[in-house]
């Protein structure tokens, strides 16, 4: 494959948390071959990847799925690199207990409105009418500090809430687990830019693979990576995070996979939170 790609600098961008950086530890620590790709590493948080990639800044860019719709002219999908929730995913915390009657008026904080998380919120209570964009990393001292009377909740303030002495309001991944009848709830993936053509674009997400199968192979190296972007979390509870994100669902979708991001993409038009019917296209190896 290495003699038929001609040699090309590609940028590889993705957030700086611990799930991404075990997925990318192969390139990351110059383990893979990389056929003939000079790879470079672009990390920013989600929001900005999202925005970043409506321009087509990256070759190859983690978004947020909610953000796909935004990028599909670009970019296509690759089959590999999903962060999906098995029942389990952002949540939504306070203070207090909220009904979710009550979601629709109180100040949430979110992380960003191309986000997933921020998606599944709206198709678990459609009317969200004071909603502010915080950091997500700022969102639990925000409502610890009564700058917003909820927060939606991802990465690992997911495991870290109840330390700050929040009360868990809703966990969408388990409400869009019981929705679908058992579907993961798809919150991330990467992408690559259409441009590069087909023989690269494949190339690229091969590459992909290799990297996320050489970091399930070689854990606790991976992990030991990784623990620089656990934001204070300890080693069993980023290893517990890391597992929750980077596992046989990051390898390939599979079937379930694929169904249940059509499935979100299909409620997301039904609610008019996505102007037209979208199919995923998808990279195939």
């Amino acid at each position: 494959m290495t003699s038929t790609t001609a040699r090309r600098t590609i940028t590889i961008a993705h957030s700086p948390d611990s799930d991404d950086a075990f997925m990318f530890y192969g390139l990351a620590a110059d383990k893979l071959d990389t056929y003939g790709f000079k790879v470079n590493q672009v990390l920013k948080d989600i929001q900005s990847l999202n925005v970043d990639a409506m321009n087509g800044v990256y070759e190859v860019s983690a978004i947020s799925f909610a953000a796909y719709p935004e990028v599909n002219s670009k970019y296509a999908l690759m089959p590999c690199g999903a962060s999906m929730g098995l029942n389990y995913g952002p949540m939504i915390v306070a203070k207090e207990q909220l009904s979710r009657d009550q979601l629709s008026s109180v100040r949430l904080a979110i992380p960003g409105k191309l986000t997933t998380a921020y998606l599944a919120a709206r198709l678990f209570q459609p009317v969200l009418n004071n909603v502010v964009v915080v950091p997500f990393d700022k969102i639990i001292d925000a409502v610890k500090a009564g700058q917003a009377d909820a927060g939606l909740i991802i990465h690992e303030g997911q495991l870290t809430y109840s330390q700050e002495g929040l009360k868990k309001i809703v966990d969408l991944g388990e409400w869009w687990f019981e929705l679908t009848n058992g579907l993961p709830l798809p919150l991330g993936g990467n992408v690559v830019r259409k441009d590069l053509g087909a023989e690269q674009m494949k190339v690229a997400t091969r590459l992909l693979q290799d990297s996320i199968k050489y970091s399930l192979a070689n854990r606790q190296p991976a992990l030991e990576y990784a623990m620089q972007f656990a934001r204070d979390l300890k080693q069993d509870q980023a290893d517990k995070f890391v597992g929750m994100y980077v596992n046989d669902l990051t390898v390939d979708y599979g079937e379930s996979g694929r169904e249940a991001l059509r499935r979100l993409f299909s409620m997301a038009h039904e609610k008019s939170i996505i102007a037209n019917k979208l199919v995923p296209e998808f990279v195939e190896l």
